[in-house]
């Protein structure tokens, strides 16, 4: 397992500063282990430190008034979160929430803002990121808009296969374990439409489901229904 200069050295945000400095940032660091289903922080809470993400996976969750949730994006290992709310002084955006155990670093904001005050590359990279995060957003929402469920539905095990996805003999085996209702979360959907879809896959062999995993058995046709 990673230790912190390590995991920071293989993280964008933090490449360009020297060794020593490294070091230094690392151990301002403290860690913290969460359990599967554990909330890290909850919207509306104050927004004290950046995550950084040692091993494990964390959603990000825009709840509703009514009970409903829409999963926005799903962070993996090497993956920092959290620093939305450190900018701009605001209370979080969205709920986060561990999809399985994780262990994290966290960095306060004063020694967060201490580092950027004196990385102007590490400036450019947060800001692309950003960039990068919104870009994603307006993806989703485009895709609620104009594509219908099956569309938006292998859309999103394509993504998932990228993202956390192991290739095997020409398949694709998505590891990460995830709920028909996460899957409904992520593309604002019931958890029937995604059972169902789920089920019209598999018939269709486009698709293998197991208790371990989701396997994309024909990654092209699985495309083919985006378009």
């Amino acid at each position: 397992m990673l230790q912190p200069p390590e995991l920071l050295k293989k993280i964008p945000l933090f490449q360009a500063i020297p060794d020593a400095y490294l070091e230094e940032l690392a151990d301002k660091m403290s860690e913290l282990d969460v359990k599967k289903g554990e909330v890290l922080f909850r919207k509306g809470s104050r927004g004290t430190a950046l995550y950084v993400i040692q091993r494990g996976a964390i959603k990000i969750v825009l709840p509703s008034k009514i009970g409903e949730k829409m999963i926005v994006a799903i962070f993996k290992e090497g993956d920092f979160l959290g620093e939305l709310a450190l900018l701009d002084h605001e209370p979080r955006s969205a709920d986060a929430v561990a999809v399985m155990p994780s262990r994290l670093f966290l960095l306060e904001r004063q020694d967060f803002f201490m580092f950027l005050k004196t990385n102007d590359e590490a400036m450019r990279v947060l800001l692309a990121s950003l960039s990068n995060r919104i870009r994603n957003t307006d993806s989703l929402l485009e895709d609620t808009c104009f594509l219908n469920i099956p569309a938006r539905f292998a859309k999103k095990l394509l993504e998932l296969g990228d993202t956390f996805g192991r290739q095997d003999e020409g398949e694709l085996e998505i590891s990460l374990k995830i709920t028909q209702k996460d899957l409904a979360g992520m593309i604002g959907a019931s958890r029937e439409s995604v059972n169902k879809e789920l089920r019209q896959l598999r018939e269709r062999g486009i698709i293998d489901v197991t208790a371990r995993a989701i396997r994309i058995v024909d990654p092209v046709r699985l495309k083919r229904r985006t378009e």
